[in-house]
């Protein structure tokens, strides 16, 4: 049962990805730039954020992080955002979700100029998305999912994939881009309400589990050979350990990898994948508002 190693893929990437930032530099004279936006003091958040902005500033790309109290106000935060958007030298803006309670995230997402989108939330890349116009941005955690299928060289073309989970940030994007020309599976998507669940996901060729539940994914629910994607991340009890938690996925690894055929370990699969779309996603910002030649696509 081989394992899908996310962290060894996107340390590839990120290889490949300071190449573009350098041929940019040299070639165009440009600097690609992420604008990070924290509200609040949320400890994961925090974490998330510094990590984006390390990653950054690793890979030659101007990092600048903003960060807002806990008490910013609505109209705070968007002319934070009014401003990151006509600064030249800020090609991609993320607003660090979720962010607290009587923000609208919605109406931020809705606020970030499309051209510098690099999470693909504003509803014009969605629907870009939607009808299957590449021009814009993929949504991070879904394109780092297909590029892990392709340079493991899983076949997707007819396969019957069975996305668990329907959020905005994976399950609807994920399915889209799996049923898309591109990948040409055919897709279901299953949720909380679905009837026949488990029956469904025991003819799946791949899963992609994005339900938010640890262990949900058993070993009865899933065929030989079948393909695991775990995008979950649950925090469980373990005294045990020095942090007092551990990590688990939505699937029940330890039991279901007897029957995969491939399969996403958490930590360490999809995780590492989100982070290096972003940065491609920031590179690919700068060469759409320079008008200059694309990098290389990684899918």
């Amino acid at each position: 049962m081989p394992i899908i190693d996310g962290k060894k893929i996107s340390i590839q990437l990120f290889s490949e990805i300071r190449h573009e930032v350098e041929i940019l530099k040299t070639r165009d004279n440009l600097n690609p730039g992420l604008a990070v936006v924290i509200i609040g003091d949320d400890p994961a958040s925090q974490i998330y954020v510094n990590a984006k902005v390390k990653r950054a500033k690793e890979l030659g790309i101007n990092s600048f992080k903003y960060e807002l109290p806990e008490t910013a106000s609505q109209d705070e935060v968007l002319n934070l955002v009014r401003e990151l958007n006509v600064r030249n030298d800020v090609n991609g803006i993320l607003v660090q979700s979720p962010p607290p309670p009587g923000i609208d995230e919605q109406l931020i997402n809705e606020t970030i100029d499309p051209s510098k989108d690099v999470d693909c939330f504003n509803p014009y890349n969605v629907g870009k998305l939607t009808i299957g116009d590449e021009t814009g941005f993929l949504p991070c955690t879904p394109a780092g999912i297909l590029v892990l299928l392709k340079r493991y060289d899983i076949p997707t073309e007819g396969k019957h994939a069975v996305v668990l989970g329907r959020s905005n940030i994976v399950g609807k994007p994920m399915a889209l881009l799996l049923s898309s020309k591109r990948v040409n599976s055919t897709v279901t998507i299953c949720h909380s309400r679905t009837v026949g669940l488990d029956k469904i996901s025991a003819e799946a060729d791949i899963i992609v589990a994005a339900i938010g539940k640890p262990n949900f994914v058993s070993a009865d629910m899933v065929k030989n050979n079948v393909v695991i994607i775990d995008v979950g991340i649950n925090r469980v009890s373990a005294p045990e350990s020095k942090k007092g938690y551990k990590l688990i996925g939505d699937a029940d690894f330890e039991n279901v990898c007897e029957k995969a055929s491939f399969i996403t370990p958490v930590p360490g699969g999809v995780g590492p994948m989100t982070i290096a779309m972003l940065m491609y996603n920031s590179v690919k910002s700068c060469c759409i508002q320079n008008d200059v030649e694309l990098p290389k696509s990684l899918i």
